[in-house]
C-alpha cells in the first residue's frame, strides 16, 4: 500500500503541479527541502484535484489528494525556496505533525472510516459504516480533521443510528453510539463485523488483533500488586494478564478470550480507574474455563474470578462492566438488554449449568447484580454467597477479601458450604431448625395471645439471620413506636441495655461507641413503613413500598405486624372469608415474585373459657384462610403458670409446614432475657417440667 500524505508530501503536490506547468524551479525547491517526502513517496506522482493559478501554493483546505502510478518528473533548476507554512515552525514539529496525520488515518480505518480522498479541515461527507446510510444509503457521516493532526472527529446525523466518536494520535479514543459515551476507552483494533437486525442497524464489533494492542508482561511492580492480593504469578500467566503503557501511565491488561481467540480487553489502574477496547462485542472474563461446566460460579471483578482459581475454583467467570446501582423496575427483552448483553452472547455457556453460583458483592450494588443475574438465568438454578466475617464487626466484601484476610482454605469453604435457599435459612436456634427454617417466596403467619411475645420473638428472628446471612428487612410495625423499636432492637444486636433503668438490673448499659455502631447497623438493616396521618394502610400500600425497598435496597424479608391494623373495606358483595383470601393471595404473589420472605402476624379472636395453653392457628380472627394459605403457620405462647417453671420460657408451636425440606409439625423451647429481648434456648429440665404441665392440664379439661 502506497505511503499516506503528510504535510510535507501535500506541499510537494502544489510544487509537483506547478513543475507539470512549466514551474520547476518550485519543484526542485520543495525536493531539497524535503527529502525524506520525496523518498517517501517511492516514485509517485501525486495528482491534484484542485487547479491553482500562478506560483500561489493551495492552503490546506484546498487539498484532496491521491496516489498515481506514474513516475515522478525529473528535477529542474533550483528556484525560490517553498515558504515557511504558519501553522508549522520547525522540522521537529513537521515531522509530529506528519506522524500524528498518519496515526489518525490509520485509527480512523480501524474504526472502520476509509475515505478515498482524506481533506484537512474541512467537513467531509461519506457512508456510514454503522447504518450505512439507511435505505436510501444517505452520506450522513460527518468526518473532521484538524489541520495539525491533534485530533480527528465525525458524527452519523441519521435519527436511527447517531454514531460519533473522536480519535486522537495519542492513543485515546472515544466512541459514543446513539445515547451516551462508551466510557474511557483505548483505541486498538483492526477489523470490523457488522450486524443488522430488521431495519436497526447494531453497533458493530471490532476484531482485535494482538500484534496490535502492544501488551507486555507484566512488570515487578504489578507483580508486587498482585503478590499483597494473594494471587500467584502461575494464575497471572494461565489467565494471560498482561501490562500496557498507555498516556504514561503503566496499566493492567486482562484480555476477555472465546476459545483462545482474544474478543475484548479491560484495562485497570492500580487507583481502580477502568477502561475497556471500544466497540469490542461483551463476554464474561474467563469464559473458557466454563466450557461445558456443570457448575459455574459468577463474580463482579477480574481481580476475584482470579482469586476463586488460587482456592481451586477455576470454573469462574467475571462479568465485564459491575454492578447495577440497584434492581430494575422490569426485565427488558433481550435485543434491548443492553446493560446484560454478555448473558446473552455467552448463553451457550450458561446454558449447560445445572447450578450457578452467585458470589458477587456484598454491597448493595452486588446485591443487585446478583439479584439481576437470577432474574435472566433463572433463580431455580442460582445460589447465593454468603460471605463469612473478617474481624468481630466487619464482613468481607467479595472473594478478593476472603483470600486476603482469611486465606484460600476459608474462601474453599465458603463455596463448599453453599447451599441454596431452598433449603432455608437457619433460624439461630438449633431447636427451632428442626422445626422450621427461613425460605425466600414463602409467606409464614404468626399467632399468639396477646402479650405472648410474637413481636418480640419475631425481631430476634431477624437479627438472627442478620448477623448469619446478612439479610436486610422491611418493617411494617404499626403497633411499636419508632423510637421504641429502634431500642428494642439495638438491645438484641448489642446484648445490653439502652437505659439504666430497674428492668436492666445490674447489667452494663451499652457505650456510645456501641450506641453509633448500633444506629449505623439500623439503617443498613431495617427499612421502616409508617403511616404517620390518620388513615389506615392498605395491604396494596403496603406491598408498593415494600416492593420499593426490595428493588433499591435488596430488601429479603418484610414483617406485617398486625393484621388488625391494616385497612380492611372491602366491597358490599364480599364477605370477611373471601377477603382475607383475596390479601393472603396478593401477600403470596409478591413473596414468590420478589423472592422475599413474608411475617404476618394476626391476632386470635376472643378466646372463651380458655385453659391458658396455646391457641391453634383456626382460633385466628378472621377466617381459616389464615391456615389454609399460608406456607408455615406459627404460634408463639409465653408460660404463665409459675408452677409449670419459670414464667420466661417461651413455647414456639410449629402448626404447619408446607415444605417438608425445611421442616415439621412440633414444639420448641426458649427463654426470654427480659434485660436484652434475647431468645435463647431452654434447658431440657426446665423443657420437660413444662411439657409435664401441659399434660396435666390437657388431662384436667378431659376429665371435665
Amino acid at each position: 500500500m502506497p505511503p499516506r500524505p503528510s504535510l510535507q508530501s501535500l506541499l510537494l503536490m502544489a510544487a509537483s503541479t506547478s513543475a507539470a506547468a512549466g514551474d520547476s524551479a518550485l519543484l526542485l525547491a520543495a525536493r531539497r527541502r524535503f527529502p525524506a517526502a520525496f523518498a517517501a513517496a517511492g516514485g509517485q506522482r501525486i495528482r491534484l484535484l484542485h487547479s491553482f493559478s500562478g506560483n500561489r501554493l493551495p492552503r490546506r483546505a484546498e487539498l484532496a489528494c491521491c496516489f498515481g502510478t506514474a513516475p515522478v518528473p525529473e528535477a529542474v533548476p533550483a528556484g525560490p525556496a517553498v515558504p515557511r507554512s504558519r501553522n508549522v515552525r520547525t522540522m521537529e514539529e513537521k515531522r509530529a505533525c506528519e506522524q500524528r496525520l498518519g496515526k489518525l488515518v490509520e485509527m480512523l480505518k480501524n474504526e472502520g472510516i476509509n475515505m478515498t480522498q482524506w481533506r484537512l479541515g474541512t467537513f467531509q461527507r461519506m457512508l456510514c459504516p454503522t447504518c450505512k446510510g439507511g435505505s436510501t444509503e444517505e452520506l450522513s457521516l460527518s468526518v473532521f480533521i484538524r489541520n495539525d493532526g491533534l485530533n480527528a472527529t465525525w458524527n452519523c446525523f441519521r435519527a436511527n443510528c447517531g454514531w460519533k466518536g473522536n480519535v486522537q494520535p495519542d492513543g485515546v479514543s472515544k466512541v459514543y453510539q446513539a445515547k451516551k459515551d462508551t466510557g474511557n476507552e483505548t483505541d486498538r483494533g483492526s477489523e470490523t463485523d457488522q450486524e443488522v437486525k430488521g431495519n436497526h442497524a447494531v453497533k458493530p464489533h471490532r476484531k482485535l488483533r494482538e500484534e496490535d494492542m502492544r501488551l507486555e508482561p507484566l512488570c515487578d511492580e504489578l507483580l508486587t500488586y498482585f503478590s499483597e492480593r494473594m494471587i500467584s504469578p502461575e494464575t497471572l500467566r494461565r489467565n494471560n494478564v498482561s501490562q500496557r503503557r498507555w498516556n504514561n501511565k503503566i496499566v493492567i491488561a486482562f484480555t476477555y478470550r472465546r476459545d483462545k481467540v482474544l474478543v475484548g480487553c479491560k484495562y485497570r489502574e492500580v487507583s481502580k480507574k477502568f477502561s475497556q477496547e471500544p466497540n469490542t462485542e461483551k463476554i464474561l472474563y474467563g469464559l473458557d474455563d466454563i466450557k461445558q461446566a456443570r457448575d459455574i460460579i459468577i463474580v463482579e471483578g477480574e481481580i476475584d474470578k482470579l482469586s476463586m482459581e488460587e482456592a481451586g475454583y477455576r470454573n469462574c467467570v467475571s462479568v465485564p462492566d459491575g454492578a447495577p446501582a440497584q434492581v430494575s423496575n422490569k426485565l427488558p427483552d433481550k435485543d434491548h438488554d443492553k446493560k446484560y448483553q454478555y448473558l446473552w452472547n455467552c448463553k451457550e455457556y450458561l446454558d449447560s449449568a445445572s447450578r450457578i453460583i452467585l458470589a458477587t458483592d456484598a454491597d448493595p450494588p452486588g446485591q443487585a447484580l446478583a439479584e439481576e443475574l437470577a432474574r435472566r438465568l433463572g433463580k431455580e438454578r442460582c445460589w447465593r454467597v454468603s460471605w463469612p466475617k473478617k474481624n468481630e464487626t466487619e464482613f468481607c466484601k467479595d472473594a478478593n477479601e476472603v483470600l486476603m484476610f482469611l486465606g484460600p482454605q476459608a474462601l474453599k469453604k465458603v463455596i463448599e458450604g453453599i447451599r441454596g435457599d431452598e433449603l432455608g435459612i437457619p433460624t439461630g436456634w438449633k431447636c427451632m431448625d428442626e422445626l422450621y427454617k427461613v425460605v425466600p417466596g414463602e409467606l409464614t403467619i404468626v399467632t399468639g395471645v396477646p402479650n405472648s411475645g410474637k413481636s418480640e420473638w419475631i425481631d430476634a428472628l431477624l437479627c438472627n439471620i442478620n448477623d448469619q446471612c446478612g439479610w436486610k428487612f422491611v418493617l411494617c410495625s404499626m403497633e411499636n413506636k419508632v423510637r421504641d423499636h429502634a431500642r428494642k432492637l439495638l438491645e438484641k444486636h448489642i446484648k445490653k441495655p439502652f437505659f439504666d433503668a430497674r428492668y436492666g438490673g445490674s447489667v452494663e448499659r451499652m457505650s456510645e461507641d456501641e450506641l453509633e455502631e448500633g444506629k449505623e447497623w439500623l439503617n443498613e438493616t431495617f427499612h421502616l413503613i409508617r403511616c404517620e396521618d390518620d388513615c389506615l394502610p392498605s395491604i396494596d400500600w403496603v406491598l408498593n413500598l415494600a416492593k420499593a425497598a426490595v428493588l433499591r435496597h435488596g430488601v429479603r424479608g418484610l414483617v406485617i405486624d398486625p393484621y388488625n391494623e391494616l385497612d380492611h373495606q372491602r366491597p358490599s358483595n364480599q364477605n370477611e372469608t373471601e377477603y382475607v383470601s383475596q390479601i393472603l393471595t396478593k401477600i403470596k404473589r409478591f413473596a414468590q415474585h420478589h423472592s422475599c420472605h413474608v411475617w404476618f402476624v394476626a391476632h386470635p379472636r376472643q378466646l372463651h373459657n380458655w385453659n391458658g395453653g396455646p391457641p391453634n392457628m383456626y382460633d385466628i380472627s378472621g377466617s381459616a384462610h389464615f391456615i389454609n394459605k399460608c406456607d408455615n403457620g406459627i404460634v408463639i405462647h409465653r408460660n404463665r403458670d409459675p408452677d409449670a417453671g419459670p414464667m420466661d420460657v417461651v413455647q414456639v408451636c410449629m402448626k404447619k409446614v408446607r415444605n417438608k425440606v425445611i421442616g415439621q409439625i412440633g414444639d420448641a423451647f426458649l427463654t426470654y432475657d427480659r434485660i436484652t429481648g434475647e431468645y435463647k434456648e431452654a434447658d431440657e429440665a426446665i423443657v420437660a417440667k413444662v411439657v409435664k404441665q401441659q399434660m396435666r392440664q390437657k388431662q384436667t379439661i378431659h376429665h371435665r
